[in-house]
């Protein structure tokens, strides 16, 4: 496989998303019990956000490591909500484009994941990064 193959062959298709109105347990539960770093938040189908695992991360770095101030770390995340600390303003692709499109995009900007969207705007996977350099490491991709 090239460079110039479909970003359907080495996308992400099995998603896990949150609604923009979960609060932010939903959020921690994800990054907490699965190997993700990008969760889209869709509403219907279609994409209107993505947080980042840094996202999240900055959001608690606030948090303190003390006992008794677990209840308040909660109570943070349980009061807002995915839209809060979202990303919206984000490139999007299409299956059909070619994973070089994807590859300038990341060089371009500095984010590390990129919806995947179908002609009505529904999210259908998502390119990461991480996807390149596994099809890479496989050998599924080549320059």
């Amino acid at each position: 496989m090239d460079v110039l193959a479909p970003i359907s062959q080495i996308m992400s298709k099995d998603l896990i998303t949150v609604n923009e109105k979960d609060k932010l347990t939903v959020v921690k539960d994800i990054f907490d019990n699965h190997n993700i770093h990008h969760v889209p938040v869709v509403r219907f189908r279609s994409i209107v956000g993505i947080i980042s695992k840094t996202d999240y991360l900055f959001f608690v770095r606030g948090f303190t490591q003390n006992e008794e101030d677990r209840f308040v770390n909660e109570s943070r995340l349980k009061a807002y909500t995915a839209e809060e600390i979202m990303t919206t303003r984000m490139a999007k692709v299409m299956p059909t484009d070619r994973i070089n499109v994807a590859l300038e995009v990341f060089t371009i900007n500095r984010f590390h994941a990129i919806p995947v969207v179908d002609e009505s705007d529904n999210l259908v996977g998502i390119i990461t990064t991480h996807d390149i350099i596994r099809a890479l490491a496989e050998g599924r991709l080549t320059a």
